[in-house]
């Protein structure tokens, strides 16, 4: 009798054994699964973006991780101010052109099998600090082209401004020069009228206007740029 209860002893010990071992062995797995989950999770680690400037060259590089890389970058909802564009590679690029405040929502989507996909919220803010508008669009008029820009500074720095207008012909892609001014933008400096024109010969022509602002106590330069959206055709002349 004494030989049956230790024997059921021994085999009630080995039973828990084992049980014990299979709880050890299944926490073992759940951590280790919850550790990779929490390392494979695809997330979006830029937090915020610098201030813009109209006129200013501008280079963001969003940045993700965990999940499966590469990874696609791609505008969800909202709009970028005109002139910057995002990248597949999720490269915010470009020169802005007006100032504002814009709100959008981007999303990355990994390439795993299959794929994850997130999205975050940016508040982008471009301040006014080179401006170039029209002010009379360029017209024809028998031979000439006229018109005339406005220009304005928005910053705290003065510029060394330098703005040129060329009639380019569609035919063979010459350009002509039909205006130019360089003189110093003042800080609050807004609205600047510089008027342009020329006589030109029989032909279409794009008219393009460019406006560099040096600064030379942050050695920067911003650039704005017009362009007629259709070709002018002056048919009077040779």
């Amino acid at each position: 009798m004494r030989f049956f209860y230790a024997a059921r002893e021994v085999k009630s010990n080995h039973v828990g054994v084992i049980l014990a071992r299979i709880i050890a062995f299944l926490a073992t797995v759940i951590c280790f699964c919850g550790v990779v989950a929490a390392q494979d999770s695809l997330t979006i680690i830029t937090g915020s973006l610098p201030e813009l400037s109209a006129g200013m060259d501008f280079h963001a590089v969003l940045r993700a991780g965990g999940g499966a890389p590469p990874y696609v970058w791609s505008v969800a909802s909202g709009d970028l101010p005109a002139g910057i564009n995002l990248t597949p590679e999720g490269c915010l690029c470009g020169r802005p052109i007006k100032p504002g405040a814009f709100d959008i929502t981007v999303k990355v989507e990994d390439s795993g099998h299959p794929a994850h996909a997130i999205t975050k919220d940016f508040h982008l803010t471009v301040s006014p600090s080179l401006l170039l508008d029209w002010l009379q669009t360029p017209k024809v008029l028998d031979n000439r082209i006229d018109g005339s820009v406005q220009v304005s500074n928005g910053s705290k720095e003065t510029f060394d401004l330098t703005v040129v207008i060329v009639a380019v012909a569609v035919a063979d892609q010459r350009a002509t020069a039909i205006g130019y001014q360089h003189f110093e933008l003042k800080p609050g400096d807004t609205n600047v009228p510089i008027p342009f024109g020329n006589a030109m010969a029989h032909g279409d022509y794009v008219v393009h206007v460019d406006a560099i602002a040096e600064i030379p106590a942050r050695n920067s330069i911003l650039r704005q740029r017009l362009q007629t959206p259709q070709p002018l055709q002056v048919i009077v002349g040779p």
